[in-house]
């Protein structure tokens, strides 16, 4: 018995499972960045004054610039529309979001890698990337207005 046509049919089969994880992530994290985003905006004066309290310089425009990031951006990769576009902002937004609001869990990358994953950006992050590095996968409106006229995947 040959091992790799069964290895060949069995990366067929769970190749099909990449458009759906795809969606899932891209749905899931693009409605959680969306709205966390709108509840920035909608509790600016709170939020400008927990920047301000971490040393962030211009609070106030800094909350209006990571929570528009974060809505507009979150609402296209929610639809798959631009979503590589859409991704590589917000994984700027959450590497900021390391420095300044969780400095002590980047610095501990190596040292405790707990803490650091279970820090807030860090699934907003990884979501992200995923999204950067994979794009929108078939089920998304990037592959129907775009990729689906050229034949490719």
């Amino acid at each position: 018995m040959k091992i790799r046509p069964l290895l060949d049919k069995y990366e067929t089969v769970v190749s099909w499972l990449q458009s759906p994880l795809l969606l899932l992530i891209r749905f899931y994290w693009g409605l959680a960045f969306a709205q966390d985003g709108w509840g920035k905006l909608h509790h600016l004066g709170r939020v400008t004054e927990y920047f301000a309290s971490i040393g962030i310089p211009f609070p106030q425009a800094n909350v209006i610039l990571a929570a528009s990031t974060q809505c507009l951006c979150g609402s296209l990769l929610l639809l798959g529309l631009f979503a590589r576009v859409a991704a590589f902002p917000l994984v700027c937004t959450m590497l900021v979001a390391y420095v300044t609001a969780e400095r002590e869990a980047l610095n501990a990358i190596i040292s405790d890698t707990d803490k650091f994953v279970t820090a807030t950006p860090f699934l907003f992050l990884l979501a992200s990337l995923i999204v950067l590095a994979f794009g929108p996968g078939r089920l998304s409106l990037d592959w129907l207005l775009f990729r689906r006229k050229t034949g490719t995947g």
